[in-house]
């Protein structure tokens, strides 16, 4: 019997063997890490936090563009959405990223590394945008006749003052929820070859915007900033990144002579 050691099925089943796969672990869990860590940092600022919620508010007034109230209402009209938005907010942005990127980088590893840096410089932009300009989402301004869906879905409370050190309740400009939707829907269409999938993944940042704003998490100001977040992330994967190590960093890498990708 031919016995077969575990670093040949490793090498089999993993695009560049089981180091690679464990630095890329060891770079997304420490910069998800620090991310969250930089995130809770407002404390003492829970007055500037609402203080900027009504200047969004303002400014998609003055826009004849205030639609948050009317489409969370529209949402919780129908119990079947509005628990449904609710459970895909608390569920599907994790779940979603985490198991797209695990495919990326089995199934299609070239360019895996040009979606990680976009993800890295993405969360960047979105730790100066908590620090700069900390807003309370709508969820924490009944006056203005929000509701908390997912905590009435939960039956957890979050109270609109409550912060630590990993955790911030005014980190909603700009909504990483729709800029991760967005880096990853465009990343999987230029993917996939099927076309229903490609369709799927185009309707897929459009969804999350709507069950961010349905589920009152987040100003549709946020959802565009988020969006913007997404496009200069690209841009600067693309432009700098990638040219900086066009073997390995851009979208389709060059090859060496030999016809492998350096790593």
């Amino acid at each position: 019997m031919v016995s077969v050691r575990p670093s040949a099925i490793a090498a089999r089943v993993l695009p560049k063997g089981p180091l690679d796969l464990l630095r890329q672990i060891v770079l997304f869990c420490g910069a998800y890490w620090l991310y969250r860590l930089v995130r809770g940092q407002v404390d003492g600022r829970v007055t500037t936090a609402f203080d900027n919620a009504r200047e969004v508010i303002s400014i998609e007034r003055s826009l004849h563009l205030f639609v948050e109230p009317s489409v969370q209402a529209w949402a919780a009209g129908r119990t079947w959405l509005i628990e449904l938005a609710s459970w895909m907010y608390l569920n599907s942005h994790f779940t979603v990223t985490v198991t797209a990127l695990a495919w990326i980088y089995l199934r299609r590893n070239a360019s895996f590394y040009f979606v990680r840096n976009m993800f890295c410089v993405a969360m960047g932009i979105a730790l100066v945008g908590y620090l700069a300009f900390p807003t309370a989402p709508p969820r924490l301004m009944p006056e203005w006749g929000f509701t908390d869906s997912v905590a009435d879905l939960t039956g957890v409370t979050s109270s609109g003052g409550a912060t630590d050190v990993l955790y911030n309740p005014f980190a909603a400009v700009p909504s990483m929820h729709v800029a991760f939707s967005l880096m990853l829907g465009c990343s999987m269409i230029g993917m996939t070859r099927r076309r229903w999938a490609r369709v799927l993944w185009g309707c897929y940042p459009l969804l999350v915007t709507f069950v961010v704003v349905a589920t009152a998490n987040h100003w549709w100001f946020d959802a565009f900033l988020g969006a913007l977040t997404a496009a200069v992330s690209a841009w600067a994967a693309r432009a700098l990144l990638a040219r900086a190590r066009p073997d390995v960093w851009a979208w389709r890498p060059l090859r060496t002579a030999s016809g492998r990708v350096t790593a």
